[in-house]
C-alpha cells in the first residue's frame, strides 16, 4: 500500500505542491504548483512558468516531467508519482500518460480547464496508451481557494 500522505521533513507531498504553487503566483504566475515524487522522495519541483519562460507549455506538470526525465534519462517515469495542486488540463493530462507516471495526486478539480475527471476525462478514452491511478481532492479546499484569490485580485 502506497502512502498518498507521505511527508519529507515534516511537509506532505500536496504541500510541497503547494509552496510552489504559492512561489509561482509571486512570481506572477497563475499558482499552480507540482512534485514529483520516486521511492519516497521528491526528485522534481516546479510551478508554472509560462509568462516567466514566454512559453504556454511551461505548466507545472509539464516543467516537472521534463525534470525528472532529464535527472533519470527515460523518457518514462512509470515508479513515479505526481502531486499537482490542481487538475491536469488535456496537455498536461496527455503528457502524464505520455510519461508512463504510475500516480496522479491532485488538489481542486477544474470544470472549465481540467482533462482527468472533468472535460475529455482524457484517462476514460480508448485513445489514452496509459492511464495513471489517479486521487483527487488532497488540500482541495486550500488549493481551490490560492487559485480564486489569485483570479479575484487579478480582476481588481
Amino acid at each position: 500500500m502506497h502512502n498518498r500522505y507521505a511527508k519529507k521533513d515534516g511537509q506532505s507531498f500536496m504541500e510541497q505542491a503547494l509552496f510552489e504553487a504559492k512561489a509561482a503566483q509571486e512570481r506572477g504566475e497563475v499558482p499552480i504548483g507540482a512534485v514529483l515524487v520516486k521511492d519516497g522522495a521528491v526528485i522534481a519541483r516546479a510551478g508554472n512558468r509560462t509568462i516567466e519562460l514566454n512559453d504556454p507549455t511551461a505548466h507545472a506538470e509539464i516543467l516537472v516531467i521534463r525534470q525528472a526525465c532529464d535527472q533519470l534519462g527515460s523518457q518514462r517515469l512509470p515508479d513515479c508519482d505526481l502531486y499537482v495542486t490542481l487538475e491536469p488540463c488535456p496537455m498536461c493530462a496527455a503528457a502524464i500518460s505520455f510519461a508512463r507516471i504510475r500516480r496522479l495526486y491532485f488538489g481542486a478539480g477544474d470544470v472549465k480547464g481540467g482533462a482527468v475527471e472533468n472535460g475529455p476525462c482524457l484517462y476514460h478514452q480508448p485513445i489514452c496508451h496509459h492511464a495513471p491511478e489517479v486521487y483527487s481532492g488532497f488540500h482541495e479546499k486550500e488549493c481551490a481557494r490560492l487559485l480564486v484569490e489569485f483570479f479575484k485580485d487579478r480582476r481588481e
